[in-house]
């Protein structure tokens, strides 16, 4: 390890270690056990994985990092996009000897990425990663969100990448987009001024990393046979509620990878890892694969 420092999450350690390009990537490390890495999603920081990491520190030392450019990792710099967040993520396995990853939506496009040039990683869980591929599209919203960005209306941008990605049962599909920006801008307003703990981002600072995560997903553009050369064993994980667009990204994948196990988690959706959703029905599929 780089170092270890402070508290985060109540019972967590914190630490860091250095990507390829010096760039510091802070983690939250709870439990013993077994090393385990959860990366987390776009639009989050490690905070959003806490209860799913706590879930399992019973049977693993989970290690939770902030992706580059959040939370007590260092700021994008020269950002690549996909090559760098695998380097990043590379620069932890070596520190801590994880060889069990798991990760949701983007970051579970880092994680398969990441598995086909490391062979250390034995065991891979992804859920719902956003992968681009005959016809199946995802971050096609990422221009009109970054002009919206641009043209300082956040609420909405963040209207355009939630229908765009919403679970198809949810309500935010047939809400008008102009009183939902409004709703959206006066609650980011609103907790503008409101302190945060230390290392946690507000949600105006992580409105600003979704391009980042859209550019990573458009690297992983391209046919899903590429992964057929994994060699780890695989967990793919979803929600039954979730767009047909990442259900389909598993389901071509279950095609190329036909020893991967498949799981369907009903009545949940694509953030059903993250604290305010199902992350101890998530930790359950993951303790059983990863004690496997």
């Amino acid at each position: 390890m780089n170092g270890e420092f402070g508290s985060g999450d109540p019972g967590s350690a914190l630490g860091k270690v250095h990507s390829a390009d010096g760039t510091a990537i802070g983690y939250q490390r709870v439990g013993t056990g077994p090393a385990v890495v959860l990366l987390h999603g776009a639009g989050q920081s490690s905070a959003n994985l806490m209860r799913l990491a706590r879930a399992l520190s019973g049977a693993f030392t989970v290690y939770v990092p902030d992706r580059r450019g959040r939370g007590r990792s260092g700021p994008y710099g020269e950002f690549h996009g996909l090559s760098t967040e695998v380097e990043d993520l590379g620069a932890l396995l070596d520190a801590c000897g994880a060889s069990r990853v798991f990760g949701l939506s983007s970051g579970a496009v880092v994680a398969i990425e990441a598995a086909l040039v490391r062979p250390d990683i034995s065991k891979l869980a992804l859920y719902e990663p956003p992968l681009t591929f005959d016809g199946v599209v995802h971050g096609d919203w990422a221009p009109q969100y970054q002009r919206q960005l641009a043209a300082g209306k956040p609420g909405a941008a963040l209207v355009t990448v939630l229908k765009a990605t919403a679970d198809r049962t949810s309500p935010i599909r047939w809400i008008p987009r102009r009183p939902l920006g409004a709703a959206l801008d006066f609650a980011i307003k609103r907790m503008a001024n409101r302190p945060s703990p230390d290392g946690v981002m507000s949600p105006r600072e992580l409105i600003s990393t979704v391009p980042y995560d859209a550019q990573t997903v458009n690297g992983a553009t391209g046919a899903l046979e590429r992964f057929g050369a994994l060699s780890c064993e695989i967990l793919l994980l979803g929600g039954s509620r979730s767009a047909r667009n990442l259900t389909a990204s598993l389901d071509g994948l279950s095609r190329v990878l036909p020893d991967a196990r498949r799981v369907v988690l009903h009545g949940t959706g694509h953030t059903a890892p993250d604290n305010s959703q199902k992350p101890d029905r998530v930790a359950a599929e993951l303790h059983l694969f990863f004690s496997g």
